[in-house]
């Protein structure tokens, strides 16, 4: 609606869509293929089901903390393997804190010692009860995410093949998050849509899938990169009256693919590529929220412009970046110190300081 021009502001949008539908102006709203739609769903219900598990972990640790078991204070996450054995050991009938200590797995900080103070605390039948109701109904959404992942699986093969999956290189990281899904999913995704998403810095392999999932591997649906990033809601907003600007906040939106795009902007605060040098000034200069929209925008042109036109995406570092950036602060202090009259002249070689010298009239 609003790519048709000559709406005024003063009329009602009741009325203006009935005088555009009755032109024929209007076109249809954005709905992936039935396949997609199917994919879509399958990755909503698990995003539930983890939420609906996350829930019972609180429960977990608030019953170790009423008997003042702090085990939470040396793991760093009680459903990790050295925190489930010993929950489940608890809940078997253990009460020894030594021996509870010694299912402490290689790999954690804490020592056994310090794990077992820690594990000193009084029992209490009540608790112990909720405790293993909590241990038991997070076994079951573990087993529910289990056939989740099957089930996403299953519909992912029925998808095209764009590209021998032989082809893919190997992965920038190596490191499984939690709750990642139980297949090789950047496999699959380089499969359908012939590129590696995951080569975009801050987009894992779970990201890639979800957004996919939201918009599909079709492009051609949106005009360009800017409508693309428009229907997402990441683009700034063009509030204009008078030819006055009055707002350019972004809109208002529940895209769950946007969603995605900002936690994965938010995880470049301590990278050292370009894109984190881009988010990093952005804050800078207009602080985080502000500064995770652009990256989260620049990221979806990225996505588009990779699965459009099957280009791979390669990183040319924050070195490259910064220096870009101060070839156009320089560009524009030299265009700047001209309109005034000034030449601008680099002070040393091997410096970055500029002095401005007044030109001869």
């Amino acid at each position: 609606m609003k790519n048709v021009s000559g709406r005024k502001s003063d009329v009602l949008d009741c009325q203006w869509l009935q005088q555009l539908h009755t032109y024929g102006l209007l076109e249809g709203a954005f709905r992936p293929p039935e396949q997609v739609c199917a994919l879509r769903a399958y990755l909503r219900q698990r995003d539930n089901l983890i939420r609906y598990a996350s829930s019972h972990i609180q429960h977990m640790q608030k019953a170790l903390r009423q008997m003042n078991l702090l085990l939470d204070n040396v793991v760093s996450n009680i459903t990790g393997k050295t925190g489930m054995l010993i929950i489940r050991a608890i809940v078997a009938g253990e009460r020894d804190s030594e021996k509870l200590a010694q299912h402490r797995d290689y790999r954690c900080k804490r020592s056994v010692e310090t794990i077992a103070k820690s594990l000193e605390g009084h029992y209490r039948d009540e608790h112990l009860f909720s405790l293993s109701q909590a241990v038991e109904l997070y076994d079951i959404y573990q087993e529910k995410l289990c056939a989740c992942d099957r089930a996403i699986e299953q519909q992912i093969n029925t998808f095209d093949t764009l590209a021998d999956p032989t082809n893919l290189p190997p992965a920038k990281n190596k490191y499984k998050q939690g709750n990642a899904l139980a297949f090789d999913v950047r496999t699959q995704l380089y499969r359908i849509t012939g590129v590696d998403l995951t080569r975009i810095d801050g987009i894992d392999e779970t990201t890639a899938l979800k957004i996919l999932s939201e918009t599909g591997t079709d492009m051609s649906r949106w005009k360009t990169e800017k409508h693309f990033a428009s229907w997402l809601g990441l683009s700034p907003g063009n509030k204009i009256s008078g030819g006055k600007v009055l707002n350019t906040k972004t809109k208002p939106s529940a895209n769950r693919a946007a969603a995605a795009l900002r936690m994965a902007a938010f995880t470049l605060a301590n990278s050292k590529s370009a894109l984190g040098a881009f988010y990093r000034r952005q804050r800078t200069r207009l602080g985080a929220p502000k500064a995770i929209t652009a990256t989260a925008h620049k990221l979806a042109r990225l996505i588009y412009s990779m699965l459009e036109h099957g280009t791979e995406y390669v990183d040319q570092g924050q070195n490259y970046y910064e220096q870009q950036y101060r070839e156009r602060v320089v560009k524009n202090l030299r265009k700047r110190a001209a309109q005034f009259g000034f030449e601008l002249i680099s002070n040393s070689p091997a410096e970055d300081a500029f002095a401005v010298q007044e030109t001869v009239s």
